[in-house]
């Protein structure tokens, strides 16, 4: 029978089969790596900023926290994507790929919204410093939360309950383009993701003016000879807080720019961006944020860097006091390190 099929010059049902087994696990195998990576990062962060929000009580790290946890289930939820690539031949059902995919939907949603929060609590502490704590209450910082998952959720679900924005599809791979209509992928992009990337650049552009106007005033004061070398602590806040969203908001354009653009041309015209270009490689930028984020913190952050080394040194002694099996290896300091005394977001 593969013969014939091959003299009649179409390829043998099983070589196609086999091939594209082959390209999803390997595609399986790079989501799993991905996933993994993802929760290695945002879970130890998570971890520190819940332990720093119960020190300090600060309700601005809340947002932080959020996104890290946002992430995180942005991990979890594309690693059942991988078990998914990597079982193949697989042959689920219309409305279990549906819900697979609104779940991931979810997640990065709310990651999108998480960074959007980050970037308003810090903006607010720029244009309003005075007033800051008492417009960041316990109160508004849970209704935010709880509108972005409540947001997030219809966002992902959206599908679920609009049965025209699925396709009717009978193939055997659970993903966007297979599940979800093209003018799901359009209303997500002109409602979704441009609203958020204009509030980014509005964000950016407004902190920009502020910490323009702190240097240039800054640079007054000291031709008036009233100042010494160092620039007041608001301005050097200021211009850490800026840099710190800008990065986030670069590299969120850089991650989920190139996807939604691709997205809204593949549907428009189907032949000139092929839909396995978005899906093995655009949809992996854009689960790079997701990575991206918490190296942001714990680069930028010293008292991140310190809470992480303290972890990695305590699970080091750790292993050691097993490893001895519960003798204190003579020369080796155990005493702990000093605790750190408060986490911004700017240091």
């Amino acid at each position: 029978m593969a013969e014939e099929d091959q003299a009649g010059g179409t390829a043998a049902p099983w070589c196609v089969s086999h091939d594209t087994a082959t390209a999803s696990r390997a595609m399986g195998a790079i989501l799993a790596v991905l996933a993994s990576l993802i929760l290695a990062a945002n879970v130890p962060v998570a971890i520190i900023l819940l332990c720093h929000i119960q020190k300090s009580g600060s309700k601005g790290l809340c947002f932080v926290l959020n996104l890290a946890l946002a992430d995180a289930m942005v991990g979890f939820t594309v690693m059942g994507v991988a078990m998914d690539e990597l079982s193949q031949p697989y042959y689920p059902s219309q409305n279990f790929c549906a819900l697979r995919m609104a779940f991931v939907t979810s997640s990065c949603a709310a990651s999108i919204l998480s960074l959007i929060l980050v970037a308003c609590d810090r903006h607010l502490a720029i244009r309003k410093p005075f007033h800051y704590l008492q417009l960041v209450t316990g109160l508004r910082v849970g209704l935010c939360l709880l509108g972005l998952w409540l947001l997030a959720a219809v966002v992902g679900f959206l599908p679920v309950f609009i049965p025209s924005f699925q396709r009717d599809s009978k193939h055997w791979k659970c993903s966007f383009f297979n599940v979800f209509h093209p003018s799901y992928m359009l209303t997500m992009f002109c409602f979704g993701f441009f609203p958020a990337l204009f509030l980014f650049l509005y964000l950016y552009c407004d902190m920009l003016k502020i910490a323009w106007v702190h240097v240039q005033h800054i640079q007054k004061v000291k031709q008036a000879g009233l100042a010494g070398s160092c620039p007041p602590p608001r301005a050097t806040s200021d211009m850490k807080a800026m840099r710190t969203v800008a990065v986030l908001i670069g590299c969120f354009t850089v991650s989920w720019l190139p996807f939604f653009i691709a997205s809204v041309v593949q549907m428009v015209c189907p032949e000139c961006l092929p839909y396995k270009v978005i899906e093995n490689f655009l949809w992996l930028l854009g689960l790079g944020n997701s990575l991206l984020n918490p190296l942001l913190y714990s680069y930028w952050q010293r008292d991140v860097q310190l809470q992480l080394s303290q972890l990695a040194a305590a699970l080091k002694r750790r292993l050691l006091f097993h490893l001895g099996h519960g003798r204190c290896f003579p020369g080796r300091d155990t005493k702990a390190l000093p605790a750190v005394s408060c986490l911004e977001l700017q240091d």
